[in-house]
């Protein structure tokens, strides 16, 4: 590998520290029209009328559409393959408000100012009903969030929106209840995860026009450039071939882009009016009309033997949906089926979950999409285990967890996916040596009231979905012989235009700088499903090494004929093609050229690739940390991760990667809490209130890799970007346990709670 495995400077690096107008409201025409939305106050409640006639004579107004004015079809915004396991219980505009935010009119002008004083002319007259803003009390609730008669789940994800079940499903392995009863030791207990938001720097934001062909044009910071094009399609009632979608630089997604936020109220404009129209989401709109982490409660009972084995573990998840149903039905799957996995000694399993709707923000995609929230409850209760047993919760995972010794074992709770690398044990090894565990565990009274304590946690993840994404790119030989990569994946901060370069060049044998990437516009690059589920570096990766073995074979072919060989007779080393049995040679260089004149041998390859399987990388985080007993204060001292995730292709970014996904991890645990009032209103609303980590709070983070070989993977790679995401919340509350005694089973860990428990402790 002479490109891969190296610390390269990202593609677009100097772009975007420099400042270079790249992102979407770079790029949006000035004159445009300036698209706003007016906002429900109410959680729940019918629209009677809406009367608009005063609004539209201001100055400058060029629509204001109501329900009246959209199509009458309702579809998903979750940005997933076809057909979506997310139900369609969306319209762009409906009557029936079911939180707080939800769209009423959406009104364009040529400048804020008018669309402002616009949107504060309309008057709409509400029949204002009770809300259910409990989604632990919304089951069979006689207030019904989703009550229409053409709510529609185009696969069995078992919903019932009239008990407002979004979705539901129960897994058995074993049997749970006879390994419980035989086990010596049982916890049984209830964690319960609050809804984060993603905060992107850039939030959601979307430019639309109408080009030479009549045609609509979307330029949107998006993850699923692809997804976009069909349910803008759905919900705009015309043909996808009428739809571009063009993906710009993003500034974060983080999940929070793989759904449609705000392309859907510019691009009805522009059709309405055929003008150029632009919607910039305000930081308090992205805060109240987001797509947030699902809310969840998670039910634990694990059971063990005197000597610390796992026997079996039953997980009763109910997940709070929101008013709407977007990745509801799969973001709650991976908090048992991965969380469980990783124990996979155990001889029974038991899964059940509940999806349920409430008057509350609609959530959706998050990094760790679902897996964060079941490995909190589940290291949680682990570390409880062995704190019941007495044992070092380092010691009682290395009985339990996988490791390499399991590797071609099948894994009943992961699909029964056959595990092909793993190397978690050297993880959790490093981990220890890295932070001293051995000296720390449990704790150390440094004095003046403040105790130092060490807590641990393991994780997994997936890379792809198996059986479902799909990732294809195009490579191009140019003439002159540089290379064009055309993918259809999303950079949406990550680096992936990089990593997937990276693995061109050495694929091609070529200078990084020989490979110009170009992504993402649906009317030119390959389909690709998306930047989701941890699947670019594996699922797009593998494309790129298949279509690059094809285009050397034809440069090989066309070396060949210009030689006047056979293809058998040469190689091609990547920088010409020479002959085995002569000395004749010919450069890339003029077999790019020579190609493109009087021949129709134009040099280019394209492959798409999917997996039957989605190989785990895999985590251990351990943290220390400072209490104070007088106040309960939390500070971060030091967070030590080791990675699994195969081949490293670029040391940098995956180590960036890491570093942000633990800052997320510590923010979710300690700080993050979407806190509505009695009405169903966001409360904090605003960075003032919504608080987020900032460097000093996430103390110091190192970070590691123990690679091991992914066969199935390129280069022998997994996925990165959502597992560094799984093991703060329970490493800190594992930590804050050892200082403490305190159990803290509800996120986030604030101080009231801390202090609140040793009172209860001691009391």
């Amino acid at each position: 590998m002479n490109i891969v495995n190296k610390k390269v400077r990202k593609k677009d690096a100097m772009s975007l520290v420099t400042g270079k107008p790249v992102y979407t409201d770079d790029i949006a025409q000035d004159n445009c029209l300036i698209v706003k939305v007016l906002r429900s106050p109410h959680a729940h409640a019918l629209i009677k009328d809406i009367d608009i006639e005063v609004a539209k004579k201001v100055p400058s107004i060029e629509c204001i559409l109501t329900y009246k004015d959209v199509p009458n079809s309702r579809f998903t915004t979750a940005g997933q393959t076809y057909p979506e396991f997310s139900p369609y219980d969306r319209l762009i505009l409906d009557k029936l408000i079911r939180c707080v935010g939800d769209p009423v009119a959406i009104i364009a002008g040529w400048d804020e100012k008018s669309v402002n004083k616009s949107m504060n002319l309309i008057k709409v007259n509400y029949e204002v009903l009770e809300p259910i803003l409990d989604f632990k009390e919304a089951k069979d609730n006689q207030i019904v969030v989703h009550p229409e008669e053409d709510f529609k789940a185009l696969v069995d994800i078992g919903a019932d929106n009239k008990r407002n079940i979004c979705a539901s499903e129960s897994f058995k392995y074993g049997n749970i209840e006879e390994e419980l009863k035989n086990c010596s030791h049982v916890i049984e207990q209830t964690y319960h995860t609050k809804a984060n938001h993603q905060t992107a720097m850039e939030t959601f934001r979307t430019y639309t026009s109408i080009d030479t062909y009549g045609r609509l044009n979307v330029v949107t910071s998006t993850q699923v450039p692809f997804h976009i094009r069909r349910i803008l399609a759905n919900a705009l009632q015309i043909p996808k071939s009428k739809i571009r979608v063009i993906k710009p630089r993003i500034g974060g997604g983080f999940g929070s882009k793989q759904s449609a936020v705000s392309e859907m109220f510019p691009a009805i404009v522009t059709l309405k009016t055929g003008k150029p129209a632009k919607m910039i989401y305000s930081r308090k709109e992205s805060l109240t009309n987001g797509s947030p982490r699902h809310e969840s409660e998670i039910t634990i009972r694990l059971g063990a033997d005197e000597n610390g084995i796992i026997k079996a573990i039953d997980m009763n998840t109910l997940w709070n949906a929101g008013a709407y149903g977007d990745h509801g039905p799969t973001t709650v799957g991976l908090a048992g089926h991965k969380a469980m996995t990783i124990y996979n000694k155990a001889k029974a399993y038991k899964f059940d979950y509940e999806v349920i709707y409430s008057n509350t923000m609609g959530a959706g995609a998050f990094r760790g999409y679902g897996a964060t929230q079941g490995f909190f409850a589940l290291e949680s209760a682990v570390n409880e285990l062995a704190a019941k047993l007495n044992i070092d919760p380092t010691i009682l995972r290395m009985k339990n967890m996988l490791t390499q010794d399991q590797v071609e074992n099948v894994m009943p709770t992961y699909y029964d996916e056959k595990l092909k690398s793993c190397t978690l044990d050297k993880c959790l090894i490093k981990a220890k040596e890295m932070i001293n565990w051995d000296e720390k565990y449990p704790c150390k009274d440094i004095g003046n009231n403040k105790v130092r304590s060490v807590g641990v946690a393991v994780a997994m993840q997936g890379s792809g979905i198996s059986y479902v994404d799909v990732g294809a790119v195009e490579v191009r030989l140019n003439d002159d012989g540089f290379y064009t990569l055309m993918i259809g994946a999303t950079d949406m901060g990550t680096g992936c235009d990089t990593i997937l370069a990276q693995m061109a060049a050495d694929c091609l044998d070529c200078e990084l700088d020989d490979i110009i990437v170009h992504g993402v516009d649906t009317d030119l690059s390959p389909y690709d499903t998306g930047s989701y589920a941890s699947s670019t570096t594996y699922i797009t990766g593998m494309a790129v090494v298949k279509t690059c073995e094809k285009l050397k074979t034809k440069i090989k072919a066309e070396g060949a004929r210009l030689l006047g060989c056979t293809e058998n007779d040469v190689e091609f080393n990547g920088k010409e093609v020479f002959s085995l049995e002569t000395n004749k040679k010919i450069t890339l260089k003029d077999i790019a050229n020579m190609s493109l004149v009087g021949e129709n041998n134009y040099l280019t390859a394209s492959e798409s690739h999917y997996s039957p399987t989605s190989p785990p990388p895999f985590m251990s985080g351990i943290v220390e940390i400072e209490v104070d007993k007088l106040t309960g204060k939390v500070d971060i001292i030091d967070y030590v991760a080791v990675v699994d995730c195969g081949t490293v292709i670029n040391p940098n970014l995956a180590r960036v990667q890491t570093e942000g996904g633990i800052v997320q991890g510590i923010g979710m645990t300690l700080y993050e809490d979407i806190v509505y009032d009695e009405n169903g209103r966001m409360i904090n609303d605003s960075f003032l209130q919504y608080k987020i980590p900032t460097r000093i709070d996430a103390g110091n983070i190192r970070v590691e890799f123990e690679s091991s070989y992914e066969p199935t993977g390129p280069f022998g790679a997994k996925s990165i970007g959502e597992i560094v995401i799984n093991t703060p919340a329970p490493a800190i509350a594992n930590a804050v346990y050892n200082a403490t005694k305190v159990n803290i089973r509800t996120l986030p860990i604030t101080s009231e709670k801390i202090i609140m428990g040793m009172i209860n402790t001691v009391g």
